[in-house]
């Protein structure tokens, strides 16, 4: 075996974000994807551009590599006969549609059950299969308002704001992707699928982590600290004489070697600041004395001398940036291949690296419908 899911066939209804980005996980890993697209249009994300190349949107790229893409109308009667036949002989089986849309179809998960009782349902909603919100619809921007996230997310005196990529959604693939890996390994013994219900809007409350437990705990509201952290100090980013840098004093230990790089001993034996809970409460007093210190020295040196001393702490890069990194590069982190339309494409690579079953780039992001012949299917 040379990749860790050869043996699995995913039938991909979904489109969009979250269940595009779970079933390509899931190809990565070395599942056959065979994507189901509406006819003639194809993922609505085909047409989120600019950027294009060769008519193919970035966006759309960037979500669906090792993948078959196949066009079939759920309404027609042949198409979904077919349809049929494919999901009778699958693994799993990826939707994100409205709850109750594919039930009106005879394409729901206990229809499809009884069709292949060892087929793993996975639906990716905006609210999940029950309780009163579940016919709403689900976007990302909606999921990180509702879920508390943006709430926490911006400056301190500022507006609330959205991070700025679609942690929501990617979240739910994350969540989604992680669940069909439980349910496979269920399956192997009981020879049963099941189905497996994924929500935006709780996939993204997951994400405020230790700010939800600080609120279930001591029932206070959380609130936002901009670039700094609710239960650690200093824990955030400073402006130096150049630029901007992040620092993160994790423990006291951490702290101490901190003050001694920026000669101020006395930060350390200040009853105020001495352990991380006084630094907590006492925020306002430190973190002035410690900006103005910042600025003294530009960002290249202070990242030199905080690394030497083995102090967390990082420059705030730009996308740029990130993918002229040589850390990333050496990981392998950026994947190329050759697309049929637009010739040689980077796109970004897994994070998931295997000794044995290595993920890896086996098919550039399908055109729309270019296996329908493949697959005996026509429009």
């Amino acid at each position: 075996m040379d990749a860790a899911l050869s043996d699995v066939v995913v039938i991909d209804l979904s489109r969009v974000f979250a269940g595009p980005y779970c079933t390509m996980m899931l190809g990565d890993m070395g599942a056959t994807v065979i994507k189901v697209e509406q006819p003639g249009k194809g993922d609505d994300t085909r047409q989120f551009g600019p950027p294009y190349v060769a008519g193919e949107s970035a966006y759309y790229l960037g979500l669906n590599r090792n993948k078959r893409s196949i066009t079939l109308d759920f309404t027609n009667p042949a198409h979904k006969q077919r349809l049929l036949e494919l999901i009778e002989t699958a693994t799993v089986l990826v939707e994100n549609f409205r709850p109750g849309t594919l039930e009106r179809q005879g394409l729901g998960y206990e229809a499809l059950h009884a069709l292949n009782p060892g087929l793993i349902y996975c639906s990716i909603s905006g609210y999940g299969h029950d309780g009163p919100y579940a016919n709403r619809p689900g976007y990302d921007f909606v999921a990180q308002a509702e879920s508390g996230l943006m709430s926490v997310t911006g400056d301190i005196d500022g507006e609330p704001q959205r991070v700025g990529s679609p942690v929501g959604d990617t979240s739910a693939g994350m969540f989604a992707c992680m669940s069909i890996l439980a349910a496979l390994y269920v399956r192997k013994s009981t020879g049963k699928g099941q189905h497996i219900d994924i929500s935006l809007f709780e996939s993204t409350v997951s994400l405020l982590g230790n700010v939800s437990s600080n609120y279930l705990i001591s029932g206070a509201e959380a609130v936002r600290y901009g670039n700094g952290h609710p239960n650690i100090v200093p824990y955030q980013a400073f402006r130096t004489r150049d630029g901007y840098i992040v620092v993160s004093c994790g423990n006291d230990r951490l702290y101490q070697s901190f003050c001694r790089l920026i000669e101020r001993d006395d930060l350390a034996a200040d009853p105020r600041f001495a352990t991380n809970p006084q630094r907590v409460r006492n925020r306002k007093e430190l973190i002035p004395v410690l900006q103005e210190r910042f600025l003294q020295r530009d960002t290249a040196d202070w990242l030199a001398a905080l690394r030497a001393a083995g102090i967390p702490c990082g420059p705030i890069n730009t996308v740029s940036q990130v993918y002229d990194d040589e850390q990333l590069k050496a990981r392998g982190f950026i994947w190329e291949c050759e697309h049929p339309t637009a010739g040689t494409i980077k796109l970004s690579g897994s994070p998931m690296h295997f000794s044995d079953t290595p993920t890896r780039l086996y098919k550039a992001p399908p055109l729309l419908g270019e296996d329908n012949a493949e697959l005996g299917c026509s429009e």
